[in-house]
């Protein structure tokens, strides 16, 4: 059988449509909020994010930095499940101490990300809660 086959309708070769690798993205995020808890997690934190920035009415550039951390977490985490991903397949789900290298780099990835989103967020959110608590 050639790399090319089709024979199992599953698509073996390259994009050949902007709307075809649209669709394939798409279908990553789906499965991404399908099957990965964290990401769920993610979604929920960014949501309140979102709505105590509209609250408090935070500046254009404070929009940008919080959207900017809440898509790096999201990106980190897309990394980290394709890491998992293909270590496990690698060694057939068996244990390596390589492929526990490699997810514990990911997931260390994933981790700074949202520090970095913690701190971005208090230094916007909390002086201005702070003022409105006096």
């Amino acid at each position: 059988m050639s790399m090319g086959s089709n024979d199992d309708n599953h698509q073996v070769t390259k994009n050949h449509h902007l709307t075809q690798a649209m669709g394939h993205a798409f279908d990553g995020i789906v499965t991404m909020l399908k099957e990965e808890r964290n990401m769920r997690f993610h979604i929920l934190a960014a949501l309140g994010a979102v709505l105590v920035g509209w609250w408090l009415q935070i500046s254009t550039e404070d929009w940008l930095w919080i959207l900017l951390v809440i898509f790096l977490v999201f990106a980190a985490e897309f990394l980290n499940t394709v890491t998992e991903a293909v270590t496990d397949l690698l060694v057939s789900h068996h244990y390596n101490i390589d492929v526990k290298k490699a997810k514990d780099v990911a997931a260390g990835g994933v981790l700074l990300a949202a520090l970095f989103a913690l701190a971005v967020g208090a230094i916007i959110f909390i002086p201005r809660l702070l003022v409105l608590l006096r």
